[in-house]
């Protein structure tokens, strides 16, 4: 009984002990208070002894009442008013990404309820089912396909291609809550890895890459053409999607191995659901509407949430999902307050200054070593530092413009090479958390994959992916791919 309560209350218990250790020189009280608090966050995140939507709110809600996290926070002269403070809580669940990913559970709604999702997971397991693993290399060419063409991970995971997916593992028998790991547990992992990569291989699969490239030209370095981007990421991209499907058949293997009576039961199944109905036409015309502009969206000048918007009433209207399936859906809404308070959270360390302090930090000790090293440890360093943030957008945001000022202090670094490393590890980093880019908190909410699961595979593909991305892109960008950039 005294373990369960030790477990239950560790969280608070590191973050007690972590804001009465002497404040580091640099922070105020304010800042060490805040990392406190969020580094206990963490630990809950970790845990998950209660629902992590209940862990991120308890931490917004504490530094509400304590006032830090807003803009100026940080400064022990500044008053931070109760008004401010409950703006700044309340801010991350305004935020497109977080309303897009809840959208992007509704829009799966729509395919299961239609029946279109069952449909079209039935054809994959037809085709492709005979092997749980040719089926995971099936996942992840359709979001190598999609991905140049969809400028957001989350539009392009949570509106086409979830969906789809979800519906595979209750046709073997796999459930969150039963036999997870008899295949669910593997493709969604695989989903989960695929959409990482696709992510940093084109520059139009990630709209924090598009922001980065505005960021790094404001700050002085030449922009990249969307050749350069994919010629420099090229051979890590070939390696990385040929080996992903495979090292998670290593490091998180199904039970179900795939049999031949797998294409078979499919095939029976599509002939008992008969021909094609009116719901599932209108939601492949919705989807193919969502698709276009989703591709087409800086064209069109329109959001990608705001389509996925349009798409959610239309659905209600058509009647292919009711009012009452929006607001009884359970896992979207657990989604959404989770998402919504850790870009709160995140955001706040930013906003205190502690973000800006470690750079600095790192990077005066960096400057003493040779420009290749000094190099490879700004992108290590900028590239876990994602494990304090809750969206790429959020990342790019904070940190870009630091890295190049702290790389243009450093003599003999390549500014142009780094921004370009930096920038192509936007999409792979994601793999690290549960909240790290907008698929992760989709797949993480699936409930495939147990929360201890994710953060250790999250830390294994990351190192695997950072590690082949530096042996492989610094040489090859320095002689080779140079003459694209």
């Amino acid at each position: 009984m005294l373990r369960k309560y030790f477990i239950l209350f560790l969280p608070v218990i590191v973050s007690f002990i972590v804001f009465i250790l002497p404040t580091p020189d640099g922070l105020s009280t304010q800042t060490w208070l805040y990392f406190s608090i969020f580094l206990g966050v963490v630990v809950g995140l970790i845990q998950e002894i209660i629902p992590s939507s209940l862990i991120g709110i308890i931490g917004v809600c504490i530094c509400v009442w304590c006032k830090v996290g807003p803009i100026g926070s940080n400064d022990p002269k500044t008053i931070i008013s109760a008004d401010s403070a409950i703006s700044w809580g309340l801010s991350g669940f305004a935020n497109s990404t977080v309303c897009l990913v809840f959208i992007a559970f509704m829009i799966g709604l729509g395919y299961q309820k239609s029946g279109l999702g069952r449909r079209i997971a039935l054809l994959l397991v037809k085709m492709l089912g005979k092997t749980t693993l040719g089926l995971g290399y099936a996942i992840a060419i359709a979001d190598g396909v999609l991905a140049p063409f969809i400028p957001s991970n989350t539009a392009r995971t949570g509106g086409t291609l979830y969906p789809i997916v979800s519906q595979i593992p209750p046709m073997m028998g796999s459930y969150p809550d039963k036999e997870p790991r008899k295949i669910g547990g593997y493709i969604a992992w695989v989903s989960m890895g695929a959409t990482c990569l696709t992510s940093s291989m084109f520059l139009t699969a990630l709209s924090s890459s598009l922001l980065a490239v505005e960021i790094a030209t404001k700050a002085g370095v030449e922009p990249i053409s969307w050749f350069g981007w994919f010629m420099s990421f090229l051979p890590a991209g070939i390696i990385l999607f040929l080996a992903m499907p495979f090292l998670t058949y290593i490091f998180y293997p199904p039970t179900e191995k795939g049999s031949p009576s797998a294409t078979i039961w499919a095939k029976e199944q599509l002939e008992k659901i008969g021909p094609m109905t009116l719901k599932e036409w209108l939601m492949i015309g919705l989807a193919i509407f969502a698709l276009v502009f989703w591709i087409g969206g800086n064209t069109f000048g329109v959001h990608a949430t705001t389509v996925a918007l349009t798409v959610m009433i239309a659905m209600v209207l058509l009647n292919i999902i009711t009012w009452n399936d929006v607001l009884t859906n359970k896992p979207a809404w657990m989604i959404f307050l989770m998402l919504g308070s850790l870009v709160t959270l995140a955001d706040g360390l930013k906003n205190v200054g502690f973000l800006e302090f470690i750079v600095h930090l790192v990077g005066g000790y960096l400057g003493h070593f040779n420009p290749m090293v000094a190099t490879i440890g700004l992108i290590i360093f900028f590239f876990f530092l994602h494990y304090f943030f809750a969206s790429t957008t959020a990342h790019v945001t904070a940190l870009l413009a630091l890295f190049i000022t702290i790389a243009q202090s450093i003599n003999g670094i390549d500014i142009q090479q780094l921004t370009l490393f930096l920038m192509l590890s936007l999409g792979i980093m994601g793999i690290l958390t549960p909240y790290g880019t907008g698929p992760s908190p989709i797949w993480f909410g699936s409930g495939y994959i147990a929360a201890k699961d994710f953060w250790r595979l999250g830390f294994i593909f990351g190192v695997i992916y950072l590690v082949v991305f530096l042996v492989v892109c610094i040489p090859w960008v320095k002689y080779v791919a140079h003459i694209w950039i």
